[in-house]
């Protein structure tokens, strides 16, 4: 199993197994970080799974869509880094994702 690197608001990191065919969203969810609220359930309706990913892992996400653009739009935590974890299929190609909790808007 792929393996998925979380940091939570206060820096603590620690390193889950996640199911490949999940979203980033649904691992983290499923390991129970409370603070990643994910209220709308991955619909790309809300922006409560903001995450900033890992710079070396850019390339290997999937492209934005305008609706996670912007969602994403809407927080005043939005960087380069920012995504949305219910947007990011996680697989195999994203073992070692390093992925840190946004601040809650």
């Amino acid at each position: 199993m792929p393996k998925l690197i979380v940091v939570t608001r206060e820096g603590q990191e620690s390193t889950v197994e996640g199911e490949a065919g999940l979203s980033v969203m649904e691992v983290i969810r499923d390991h129970g970080f409370d603070e990643l609220l994910a209220m709308c359930g991955g619909c790309c309706s809300c922006a409560t799974c903001h995450v900033y990913v890992d710079d070396a892992f850019a390339g290997e996400l999937p492209a934005m869509s305008d609706d996670e653009n912007d969602l994403l739009d809407s927080s005043d935590h939005r960087t380069g880094a920012s995504r949305l974890s219910c947007q990011i299929p996680f697989s195999d190609a994203l073992d070692g994702l390093r992925v840190t909790i946004a601040p809650e808007d």
